[in-house]
């Protein structure tokens, strides 16, 4: 897939592009089947399956993804993590699957050189209502990182802590504590709330401020596909997802 000149400006003034015809319905409806079929305790808490799983290592390295990737990235791409994310519907009482607080994904993947960037897939058709994905456009401009808090609006976003190891190019190792990072400061204009059809992705830097709310829909459920893209050589500073591997 051939981005046109116009859309590559969007994408590093905006902070995101959404590209539409990724994956057809087939394509995404067999994974979601697959994803429903009985999976191991912890089976999405792995953010490596693109590894040792052929069904997401086929959409992690999907052509039209990837060749996307590559523009954008202007570098040969690997693969950090991957994500499957499904939230129920309401199914008639407020809000159905919790959301994940705006972030910039550089808080949780912390590299060298800073150049992630991320695919996020619709495997349904989302928007606003059954809590489809948030951006807010320009925030990738910012040089250095925004400041963070721990979220505390548990009505929209999920709450937890966790330490994770790192390690450096030189061998030093720590543990960092890292929580469900909140962003002090945005106001309800700031965040725009996409819509984005089966089988479109949203594509966006590491910078990008995105989250996502509640789904609020009576019956219709909210399923995506992540993957975080590093140019090859890159080092990831978070153990457990240090391993990338190429993408192409």
């Amino acid at each position: 897939m051939k981005l046109s000149d116009d859309q590559v400006k969007q994408y590093w003034r905006d902070g995101y592009l959404v590209v539409e015809g990724l994956l057809t319905d087939e394509e995404a409806d067999s994974f979601v089947a697959y994803e429903n079929e009985p999976k191991p305790e912890g089976w999405r808490s792995n953010l490596r399956h693109h590894v040792d799983d052929d069904r997401w290592g086929a959409i992690a390295r999907h052509e039209n993804i990837t060749s996307i990737v590559r523009q954008l990235m202007d570098a040969k791409p690997a693969i950090v993590q991957t994500m499957y994310l499904e939230k129920k519907p309401a199914g008639g009482t407020d809000v159905g699957g919790a959301g994940v607080a705006l972030h910039q994904d550089l808080h949780y993947l912390p590299c060298e050189p800073d150049e992630l960037m991320a695919c996020w897939v619709a495997l349904s058709d989302t928007d606003g209502e059954n809590g489809g994905l948030c951006v807010v456009p320009g925030s990738n401009a910012r040089g250095d990182l925004f400041e963070t808090r721990k979220n505390e609006n548990l009505q929209d976003h999920d709450s937890w802590e966790f330490e994770y190891d790192m390690s450096d190019q030189n061998g030093r190792e720590w543990k960092q504590k890292m929580y469900s990072f909140d962003i002090p400061g945005l106001s309800e204009g700031d965040v725009v709330r996409l819509t984005v059809p089966k089988g479109a992705g949203v594509f966006f830097t590491g910078k990008t401020i995105h989250g996502s709310y509640g789904n609020r829909s009576k019956d219709r459920f909210r399923r995506a596909f992540a993957t975080h893209y590093v140019p090859e050589g890159t080092w990831v500073f978070r153990k457990d997802v240090q391993d990338t591997v190429p993408a192409v």
